[in-house]
């Protein structure tokens, strides 16, 4: 009954996205191209901008680095510094009361994926009486809003290229999400000069996360749009520049391809959304608070385990995209090859393969959330309880 009423939901969803607009996408790229950003914006006849980011990005100054070309072209900035991780409905009001005192014709986000979706709910709020928590689910944002715009701070979620946002509850800790094509941003700054110092955690635990946006993109089955294009790309990225990024956190060269890594593999979700990782990871990442890219490195491996069978043609493709396995072997055993290429490099990047946060517990919860997450997802296998269960106690420490 559960398959059959997948199979029929994303049916339904495959007929609703002919009627959705299009997608449109912009992306400023390399050195300085936070600065062409701001340019950009004051082309439009923006005069005053809402920034919105969290305090220790602005207390280490990243944020007057980012949006420091404004000055130069006359536009005047405020500053919604109030984002914490994994941002909640009351944070989006704070930030809507802030946008609505200054009259703010426009928002930029300047941070990670708590920023840059936090940032997408204000704007839509902005303009609205109406409760945002009404808006969960996809297409319910309608309404004319200001233009969005954001400078990733992090290579991992993607969402300057999405057109969802993912906002929690204060009180359960429960994450939903909020989707629609008027949360994409109209344009993005790729700059790898914001980047150099983020510490090696950071920057491998959000790469693991552009991993997973590209490896739950290209294995899905909804053949959508560019999807495996983009999500392949970002996937052989990853692989190639990651583990730089993280030993060299001054090579531009390795940061501005994580940037583009995590760009592409968002413009891959975007088309075709997520998958069963996601569903695991965003319960364990709401309830105990484990940073999302975390969450996603810690169950990646074992889903793929899960869908080995269903997922293995593109999981072998995948393989010799990136150079795992050897001449001759069977689909059967590059899928094994990659799976274990995927451990390998969570592995080097020093990601730990449990956490002491998760209790057992709480697993039936979990189950039972991920389990009905997931239903939304265009996975190659639903979970079910017994998989569900056996990732949360390979994933507890």
């Amino acid at each position: 009954m559960r398959k059959l009423k997948h199979s029929l939901y994303l049916t339904l969803m495959k007929v609703a996205v002919n009627f959705a607009p299009s997608a449109t996408y912009m992306a400023f790229a390399g050195s300085g191209s936070a600065a062409q950003l701001c340019r950009h914006i004051a082309r439009t006849g923006v005069k005053k901008v809402l920034v919105v980011t969290d305090k220790p990005l602005r207390d280490l100054g990243i944020v007057d680095q980012a949006t420091a070309a404004f000055a130069e072209v006359g536009v005047e900035v405020v500053i919604f510094d109030e984002v914490m991780p994994d941002p909640t409905f009351e944070q989006v009001a704070s930030g809507r009361a802030m946008m609505r005192e200054h009259a703010c014709d426009a928002v930029l986000a300047v941070g990670g994926g708590s920023s840059i979706d936090a940032a997408k709910l204000i704007a839509a709020s902005s303009t609205s009486e109406e409760d945002p928590r009404n808006w969960v689910g996809f297409g319910k944002v309608k309404h004319e809003m200001p233009t969005l715009y954001a400078i990733p701070t992090t290579s991992g979620t993607g969402s300057e290229a999405t057109m969802g946002a993912v906002i929690s509850d204060s009180v359960s800790h429960e994450k939903s999400i909020i989707s629609g094509a008027s949360l994409l941003p109209a344009a993005a700054a790729l700059d790898p000069d914001l980047l150099l110092g983020l510490p090696a955690p950071i920057t491998a635990a959000t790469g693991m996360d552009a991993l997973t946006h590209g490896i739950e993109a290209y294995i899905c089955v909804w053949d959508r749009g560019t999807r495996l294009e983009h999500a392949g790309a970002a996937i052989k990225l990853v692989f190639e520049h990651l583990l730089t990024a993280c030993n060299d956190g001054s090579n531009r060269e390795a940061r501005e391809a994580m940037s583009i890594a995590a760009y592409y593999a968002g413009i891959a979700i975007n088309q075709v959304n997520v998958g069963n990782v996601h569903a695991i990871a965003h319960q364990v990442g709401g309830k105990y608070g484990i940073p999302h890219g975390l969450a996603n490195s810690l169950v990646l491996p074992h889903v793929l385990e899960f869908c080995r069978v269903e997922a293995r043609s593109r999981l072998a493709e995948l393989a010799r995209l990136v150079g795992a396995g050897q001449p001759g072997d069977s689909e059967e055993q590059l899928a094994d090859a990659f799976i274990q290429a995927v451990r390998d490099l969570r592995a080097a990047v020093n990601i730990p393969e449990t956490s002491d946060k998760i209790k057992p517990e709480d697993y039936d919860r979990l189950c039972e959330l991920a389990m009905a997450e997931c239903e939304g997802y265009p996975v190659p296998k639903l979970l079910d309880r017994e998989g569900t269960m056996d990732i949360l106690r390979k994933i507890t420490g």
